[in-house]
């Protein structure tokens, strides 16, 4: 393990916090350290290589090396980033090796913590493992059972984050474990399932489906953590901009229009597709962008936070960054190839039949 300084703080100041931040050198650590820093707290980052934040001591390590526990030993808070924020780079990882390596982090990262005596390990996760389904309660409960139907995919590798976590709990009485869900993220850089979905023409939607929208900046997801942190909520706290919006309020907000298919055909040829290999995630992702998976934040909201950005906000943000990218089913295409995805984009074969339909109706016409 080496370490590299920047221009960092050498006292803090009374009820500051040292807190460790993996990934800090991320988009979204980056916001999570500057919640931090911005308001006094001495922020350490675990990372493969230094970031460009002048206000983060770097601790360069390997979030799965038995040493890791030398880099905690004066730490008072550990924040893990399991959810990431850049969609291609988790795409490029084999899955089952994904799957090890953040079991294999999580695992490490709690022992150690326990056993340089950390005091609360906060790890970032998903709204997404509540699961998006048709009776789901809008918001739903913090404490609302996990009903994701994903079997494979990112969605259920964090499922198996968060039953390690409940693992952690018993294990290590002494560590405060708290699992943060945020909602669908967005901010400058943010690239995901959710904003990979508004990178086509149309808006995919399915028949009979009622989708409630929901976002939270990466800012507001820091600012989230330090309350985590400061007031030692948990065990779990969900974060998203108050309330959601309807489909018909989200076209109107971002002024695209959308391509209605049928569920029985969008799962089946999602399906396939992926089976094939053609698509990089399973035909059940198309229920985070058909069914509702609000969250309540109250109990941040009880203890002082208060997001900068609301639901309308946060749209406008996604809007501008993905302005120029163009992908189907999480799968970018060049922009010869956006023709393709003009009727969709939560499925590339959703998205081919169903502009093929648009075409063949439109040959017709006389």
């Amino acid at each position: 393990m080496s370490s590299q300084s920047g221009r960092f703080r050498s006292g803090r100041t009374p009820g500051s916090l040292r807190v460790a931040v993996t990934r800090a050198g991320s988009r979204l650590g980056t916001a999570v350290a500057g919640a931090l820093t911005a308001d006094g707290d001495e922020v350490i980052g675990l990372d493969s290589r230094s970031g460009a934040a002048t206000d983060v001591h770097w601790r360069l390590t390997d979030l799965t090396s038995p040493h890791l526990v030398d880099a905690l030993r004066d730490v008072d808070a550990l924040v893990h980033l399991a959810h990431g924020v850049h969609l291609a780079s988790e795409l490029s990882e084999d899955p089952a090796v994904r799957r090890d390596r953040m079991m294999r982090e999580l695992q490490t990262l709690t022992v150690s913590a326990a056993a340089a005596g950390v005091r609360h390990l906060v790890v970032v996760t998903s709204a997404m493992i509540y699961g998006a389904r048709p009776d789901n309660e809008v918001p739903l409960p913090e404490d609302s059972p996990l009903r994701s139907g994903d079997t494979e995919g990112m969605v259920a590798d964090l499922v198996d984050v968060e039953e390690l976590l409940d693992r952690a709990r018993e294990v290590h009485p002494g560590l405060r474990v708290t699992s943060v869900r945020p909602a669908a993220l967005v901010g400058p850089g943010v690239d995901s399932i959710i904003t990979r979905h508004f990178e086509a023409p149309r808006l995919l939607t399915l028949k009979g489906s009622a989708p409630r929208w929901q976002f939270c900046h990466v800012d507001d997801l820091g600012a989230a953590v330090r309350v985590v942190l400061h007031q030692e909520l948990g065990p779990v706290v969900a974060v998203g901009a108050p309330g959601s919006l309807s489909q018909e309020q989200l076209e109107e907000l971002s002024g695209m229009r959308h391509v209605a298919v049928a569920p029985s055909a969008a799962h089946g040829a999602a399906d396939r597709l992926h089976r094939l290999g053609v698509l990089p995630l399973p035909a059940s992702d198309l229920a985070y962008v058909s069914d509702p998976w609000v969250v309540d934040p109250r109990q941040l909201m009880r203890n002082g936070w208060r997001p900068a950005h609301d639901n309308a906000a946060c749209v406008q943000v996604l809007l501008e960054d993905v302005r120029g990218h163009h992908a189907l089913m999480a799968r970018r295409v060049e922009r010869k190839d956006a023709a393709l995805g003009a009727a969709g984009a939560a499925s590339a074969a959703v998205a081919v039949v169903a502009t093929a339909a648009l075409l063949r109706r439109r040959r017709r016409r006389p």
